[in-house]
């Protein structure tokens, strides 16, 4: 029992960055499944424009998600996936903030919002974790790049 508490302890911070990380990529191709799928692009641009955003913007926006989930479910070039996300996040925060904290108020709170945001940082400064694609880029560039793994 102590080997394998020993061996979970010293692979913890590896394995929380994975966990983050496939997470976040599901949550963001879910965001963008609802904006395609169910809101369509039309109605994401209609509620863009409702809350003080270009319309324009729901396509650039749903591809950051679409985009931004299946590198973040790969593990490729995660730290900059995440800040790439971070101002996307950012605008929906913008359009909840009058809707009060919870988000299961009239029209969402900012409590999600908010914290998908404090999980982009976090992962930003975790990096890939394992089983990424980022690993494998830094295998193969050689022993000079594994010193700044995305």
């Amino acid at each position: 029992m102590n080997r394998i508490l020993s061996s979970l302890s010293s692979n913890s911070p590896v394995l929380a960055a994975t966990l983050l990380r496939v997470a976040l990529g599901i949550v963001f191709l879910a965001h963008a499944g609802a904006k395609y799928f169910i809101f369509t692009l039309d109605g994401t641009a209609r509620f863009f424009v409702a809350h003080g955003f270009p319309g324009w913007m729901a396509t650039p926006v749903f591809l950051a998600e679409f985009l931004g989930g299946l590198a973040l479910l790969a593990g490729f070039k995660v730290r900059w996936v995440a800040l790439a996300l971070f101002p996307v996040m950012v605008g929906a925060l913008q359009s909840h903030l009058a809707m009060g904290w919870m988000f299961t108020n009239a029209g969402g709170g900012w409590e999600y919002v908010a914290f998908l945001l404090v999980t982009l940082l976090t992962q930003a400064l975790l990096g890939s974790g394992a089983y990424a694609v980022d690993n494998v880029l830094v295998r193969a560039q050689g022993p000079v790049a594994q010193t700044s793994a995305s």
